[in-house]
């Protein structure tokens, strides 16, 4: 299968979809803030994977602090990798950052921030609709297919050079175990 290239309005579908999903998961709304300054305390993440998993995050921190935020996303972070998200799969904490007054961070870079906190989320959702004690909204993934695609299109060559690496590996080994049994004598096996 083709994956398309990634463009601006195949990722504003995951980010619309990833609001809706949060907002119909924890009955809260973003409250007209967009999406980084809404998950950026981590609350509503708390808030979320509280939902999907009743009991995880034994407490919020709801000071309006950076530190309280950073808290958050951290205990969030935790919270995923117990229900089974791997390290790669989740966002740094840094990724929610506010970087608009930082003269020397291009668009690119907050995009891409953004775009991994994304990636979490498919993540979570997928994992969420594997839980049996979630029966809550589920994430429409068919919105994220345009964020994911190009990841994967890039990650395309090096699998088609580990299988060829794979490939070689067992044709040696094979001509290995081949010129070793042509050197074995029959008598000498027992047989």
């Amino acid at each position: 299968m083709e994956w398309r290239e990634q463009s601006t309005v195949s990722c504003q579908d995951a980010y619309v979809e990833a609001q809706r999903w949060i907002e119909a998961v924890t009955k809260k709304t973003f409250k007209g803030k967009d999406f980084r300054s809404a998950l950026e305390n981590g609350v509503l993440l708390c808030d979320l994977i509280n939902k999907i998993k009743p009991g995880i995050i034994k407490r919020v921190n709801r000071l309006p602090t950076p530190i309280a935020g950073l808290d958050n996303i951290n205990v969030f972070r935790k919270a995923c990798l117990k229900i089974g998200l791997k390290e790669a799969q989740l966002f740094h904490p840094g990724d929610l950052q506010d970087l608009s007054s930082r003269v020397t961070v291009k668009d690119e870079e907050t995009d891409r921030r953004l775009k991994n906190v994304l990636i979490t989320l498919y993540w979570l959702g997928r994992k969420a609709q594997g839980e049996r004690s979630y029966d809550g909204p589920y994430l429409n993934f068919k919105a994220f297919e345009g964020l994911l695609g190009t990841a994967l299109h890039k990650v395309r060559p090096h699998i088609s050079i580990l299988k060829q690496a794979l490939h070689t590996v067992w044709i040696l080994l094979q001509s290995t175990f081949t010129a070793t049994a042509q050197c074995i004598p029959v008598g000498s096996l027992g047989v």
